[in-house]
């Protein structure tokens, strides 16, 4: 399957949403998956069973990427069940802070910056000695990055901005060696950080008609967009923020 069968990949936040959807296509597609999770345990093993009971293998790692030593932490959950790596999908990322800009508090922008850019960069960081030449890195941006962003979602939108030039840093750094570095930036998705506002219908008719392709997008639409990056398919490209949002803003 496009070179994917026997690789070995970490996906972050790998227990709901966009993470689960990539960490389950990419285990079905051969791949033996490290499952990140922060909090949800349950969530992460029925990922990995769910991996398991499409004939992959998958495993769990457990870090809080709101505690200062998670980064190593991840290193040491990944060498409890390997010593390298061809694919790293830092997904992991938090969009809870909906709020008017003057409303936004300090602690509110330094959990963001901290879970959606500090650690994101410290884990890719302390794996990269562990990925294997050829390999992947694929960072999980949005496309309000680029696109009309309303008050309230501003910290977040600002928060997700900084992983695309450090794709196009890391690209640079790692390309010698083969391995490309790309980001997926989605739209809205249906996942549970969304649930709440999504949930109505006339939130999802408003969503689904920004789109030429004229619905709200599953996390399995970006779960098949990563699945490309990561396959042998995609070994030229590299640097490139891709937009996952079905045209929306054309």
């Amino acid at each position: 399957m496009r070179g994917l069968i026997g690789k070995t990949a970490l996906v972050t936040g790998a227990g709901k949403g966009i993470g689960r959807a990539v960490a389950e296509r990419l285990g079905r597609e051969g791949v033996r998956v490290g499952v990140h999770f922060a909090q949800d345990e349950r969530s992460a093993r029925e990922v990995v069973a769910t991996i398991a009971a499409s004939g992959g293998e998958a495993f769990t790692v457990r870090a809080d990427f709101t505690d200062s030593g998670a980064a190593e932490r991840v290193r040491d959950g990944l060498a409890e069940h390997t010593d390298h790596l061809d694919v790293l999908v830092n997904n992991a990322g938090v969009g809870d802070v909906r709020k008017p800009m003057v409303e936004v508090q300090r602690a509110d922008l330094e959990r963001l910056f901290t879970i959606n850019v500090v650690t994101p960069f410290l884990v890719t960081q302390a794996l990269t000695p562990l990925l294997r030449d050829g390999g992947r890195v694929i960072n999980v941006s949005s496309n309000l990055t680029r696109s009309s962003v309303e008050s309230d979602l501003a910290a977040y939108a600002m928060s997700k901005a900084p992983l695309e030039p450090f794709t196009i840093a890391l690209a640079k750094t790692l390309g010698p060696r083969g391995i490309t570095v790309n980001t997926v930036a989605p739209g809205v998705v249906d996942t549970d950080m969304n649930a709440e506002w999504l949930g109505h219908e006339q939130a999802k008719e408003f969503v689904a008609a920004l789109a030429p392709l004229g619905r709200v997008a599953q996390s399995d639409d970006v779960a098949g967009i990563v699945s490309l990056l990561v396959s042998d398919d995609s070994g030229w490209l590299t640097g490139q923020r891709i937009e996952a949002a079905g045209g929306a803003g054309l």
